[in-house]
């Protein structure tokens, strides 16, 4: 029989990092530090809060609230235009840091790691002593204003609802002999993969508690999920490991890059909207080239915000998350597979010319630009009416000024007036990549 303390005994530990962006922000300004602060993507009240401070935090200001709401809850708030480059900098330091405490084996998102355990380092005592040794190096080596809570469990899945379980600055672990009862009074919402659709569906089914969810046998679990994730998660929450410990599984191959941007006031029109496509087709044309992909279609996406007296006409209405009701149009160009910026600028122009015309789409607000049906480099078959190099040869060395000096240092005319509109998005769920002098 094997002993409780035989099998007491953490697997991963899993950092989140608490107000990450905001964080980021208190500890390259000073001046911040210690009042409510807000990272936003735009400063229009209807733009919302992407991180906030534990400052703001305290007062109801978090994640998704409107700015204006924000603004009239705090006058004093100090809002900022979040740094893609900065934040993707001060990411890769802190795995570093954590790095030198234990090496980092996963990267879920800019502001999580998860580390694995072995031999001896999974022993509570020692366990907990890389956590804080973890906290200590972050202090130490990248800024005393940035905090991360640590889950400790069995397995990946555990030790990210660990994570979540106290902040900021938490320490909890969750051991297989504490199992499933440690968890039983948080709410479904807390499980990683459970959003507000899946949580209504899972209540029809009858579980509203966590209690009855856990409550629920191998078989019962199959059944609910319908799928083997059911069974997966029957074992993750007892703290057995199921082979991918709760890991993503990866695609085989990337399907797709693009970019999109929410305009602001100066660029809610037709020729703002189309400067700041065509930005955003040099960026997506430029990180092909750098990932080695050809592209063999491309979407346009489109939303434009509706008046009241719109809105109420409309058949199918949509909510933007910044509250803005509109309408929205999309289409996908089909091409033979092309690189160059040259060649992928014609495709949009003339995806842009199809675009629908009216009153009800004079007011552009949102454009999304991807590159789809990506084929390696390695494996695209040269045709035999390819063009001869010249647009290539433009766009690499384009390419080659533009990781030297900037993404924008050389680029087509028809940007422009968007040149320092659409900077780099804030990354929550990828892990931003340096080309050249900046992240993309």
């Amino acid at each position: 029989m094997i002993s409780e303390s035989q099998t007491d005994r953490f697997g991963f530990l899993h950092i989140d990092l608490n107000s990450f962006f905001a964080s980021v922000e208190q500890q390259l300004h000073p001046e911040y530090r210690g009042r409510p602060t807000g990272v936003v993507g735009t400063m229009a009240d209807t733009g919302t809060i992407i991180a906030a401070s534990y400052e703001a935090k305290a007062l109801g200001i978090k994640t998704g609230t409107k700015v204006g709401e924000a603004k009239a809850i705090c006058p004093d708030i100090i809002l900022v235009n979040g740094s893609h480059s900065q934040y993707a900098e001060i990411s890769h330091n802190i795995s570093a840091a954590v790095d030198r405490c234990c090496p980092v084996a996963h990267t879920p998102s800019i502001d999580e790691m998860v580390c694995q355990l072995i031999g001896r380092e999974q022993e509570p005592p020692r366990a907990r002593a890389i956590a804080l040794e973890i906290k200590q190096a972050i202090r130490e080596h990248v800024g005393d204003t940035l905090r991360c809570s640590i889950g400790m469990a069995p397995n990946r899945y555990l030790a990210k609802i660990a994570s979540d379980m106290q902040k900021p600055d938490g320490l909890i672990g969750l051991l297989p002999s504490q199992l499933p009862r440690a968890i039983a009074h948080l709410e479904l919402r807390d499980l990683p993969g459970v959003g507000a659709k899946t949580e209504a569906r899972l209540n029809r089914k009858g579980i509203t508690t966590m209690a009855e969810l856990l409550a629920l046998d191998r078989t019962g679990m199959h059944a609910l999920w319908d799928s083997v994730w059911g069974d997966r998660l029957y074992h993750w929450l007892r703290g057995a490991p199921t082979g991918d410990d709760g890991a993503p599984v990866p695609s085989e191959l990337q399907k797709s890059l693009g970019h999109s941007h929410v305009l602001g006031p100066e660029h809610r029109s037709d020729e703002g909207a189309w400067a700041v496509a065509h930005k955003l087709l040099h960026k997506a044309a430029m990180r092909l080239r750098l990932e080695h992909f050809y592209a063999g279609s491309m979407g346009l996406t489109l939303k434009y915000a509706l008046s009241r007296e719109q809105a109420a006409r409309a058949e199918k209405l949509k909510r933007h998350t910044s509250g803005i009701q509109h309408s929205g149009w999309g289409m996908e160009a089909r091409f033979r597979s092309a690189q160059d910026t040259l060649t992928l600028l014609n495709v949009l122009r003339g995806a842009w010319a199809k675009r629908p015309q009216g009153d009800e789409f004079s007011r552009p607000f949102f454009v999304g630009v991807t590159m789809r049906d990506l084929i390696p480099e390695s494996e695209r078959q040269v045709e035999l009416f390819d063009e001869p190099g010249n647009r290539s040869d433009l766009s690499k060395t384009m390419d080659r000024l533009n990781l030297k000096f900037g993404h924008t240092t050389v680029h087509f005319a028809g940007m422009l007036p968007a040149r320092d509109a659409a900077p780099t998005r804030i990354a929550f769920t990828q892990i931003p990549v340096q080309y050249g002098v900046e992240y993309m």
